[in-house]
């Protein structure tokens, strides 16, 4: 496996865990908080987050060579 697949993957471990972090630390009471007050959207919210973050564009691996 690529080392740019493990980190991809690192990132959207970590994104989909600040998500889970999110939604019980911060969470919504009322329920009318679109991402905050259901769990799958949270985690769901997080690891797009994460992934978007872990992205690298192919500007970023042409200048790593």
């Amino acid at each position: 496996m690529n080392v740019n697949w493990l980190k991809l993957i690192a990132f959207v471990a970590l994104g989909a865990a600040g998500g889970v972090a999110y939604y019980h630390f911060i969470g919504c009471v009322s329920g009318a908080c679109p991402i905050a007050s259901n769990p799958f959207a949270s985690v769901a919210w997080g690891a797009l987050m994460g992934a978007t973050l872990g992205w690298e564009s192919k500007k970023q691996n042409q200048r790593k060579r």
